[in-house]
């Protein structure tokens, strides 16, 4: 009972917010970022040093001016977030551009389902507005890591579901395609695939943002095993609060044509390229980098 009270409370407060016009809003974004950066210096040691780790080219100067913008667009994420729960369709298309839309149609006219690898670039919370500019698949779903905090993973959930999308659950995934697939539904699921595999699932590793790094392969496993086609969603953010969203067809390269997992490492090229274009629109605060091989924590420097 005192779980449910807090969480209505938390709501109503959240959607009041979410009537405030966008320009209050980034007002609200300002202070917290500030306070973020210089009062609470919310994960500043792993940020500046998977900057450095990262960039290694680039002056202390650079980097510190980065996570300076990192700040404010993770900031601007949240209050963004927030507003999902009462902005207007209209709204949503004057902020967020979808392009090649088209190539979804085309790829879904054989009745193969479609899974969209994309990373935690720009605001991956408004990323469930690409699906309302196709008719084909007409399920669309999306995998998320529950919170363990079960106020605010009600919370995310119901910012989640502006879109009517399905959610699920990371640890259902698989069997929930598979339902769908054996059901005989054609569905578009978009997978977050450059978040760390937990200590216990460090078994594939590659390059990536000059680092030697784990990563995960459930999306293209399970999306091989049902056939479906692979797209890589684009992500730019041209100016504050509005987003290009851009979907790639994902043919691997003869550089990973051979390799076990061609669909993963072609992502995690391309996620690279993106990053490394805009790099304060990445989640630097996740702790990308905490283990080796090994799985032993990895000493900070």
């Amino acid at each position: 009972m005192k779980k449910r009270i807090i969480l209505g409370l938390s709501l109503g407060v959240l959607k009041l917010l979410a009537r405030l016009p966008f320009c209050i809003l980034y007002g609200l974004s300002n202070g917290i970022a500030f306070l973020l950066e210089k009062v609470i210096r919310y994960r500043r040691e792993v940020i500046v040093n998977n900057l450095r780790r990262s960039f290694p080219e680039k002056s202390e100067q650079e980097i510190r001016q980065i996570a300076k913008r990192y700040y404010r667009h993770m900031s601007d994420l949240i209050v963004e977030s927030i507003k999902l729960l009462h902005i207007s369709n209209r709204q949503l298309e004057e902020h967020i551009c979808v392009k090649q839309a088209d190539l979804i149609e085309r790829l879904a006219a054989d009745g193969r389902s479609i899974i969209v690898f994309l990373g935690h670039y720009g605001n991956w919370e408004w990323v469930q507005e690409v699906t309302r500019h196709y008719n084909r698949p007409q399920l669309n779903a999306e995998v998320y890591r529950p919170v363990k905090d079960p106020v605010n993973n009600s919370i995310m959930e119901a910012i989640r579901s502006r879109f009517d999308t399905m959610l699920i659950p990371q640890k259902h995934v698989v069997r929930t395609l598979l339902r769908l697939n054996n059901e005989g539904k054609q569905f578009l699921v978009g997978f977050i695939a450059d978040q760390r595999p937990n200590s216990k699932n460090l078994h594939h590793w590659t390059w990536f943002l000059n680092q030697d790094t784990a990563y995960a392969t459930g999306g293209e496993e399970i999306g091989t095993h049902l056939n479906c086609h692979f797209v890589y969603l684009d992500v730019e953010k041209p100016s504050r609060g509005h987003y290009v969203m851009t979907f790639h067809e994902m043919k691997p390269s003869d550089e990973f044509k051979d390799q076990q997992h061609p669909y993963t490492l072609q992502f995690l090229r391309l996620m690279e390229q993106t990053i490394r274009k805009e790099p304060a629109y990445w989640l630097w605060s996740h702790n990308r980098w905490e283990f080796d091989r090994e799985g032993n924590t990895i000493q900070k420097k």
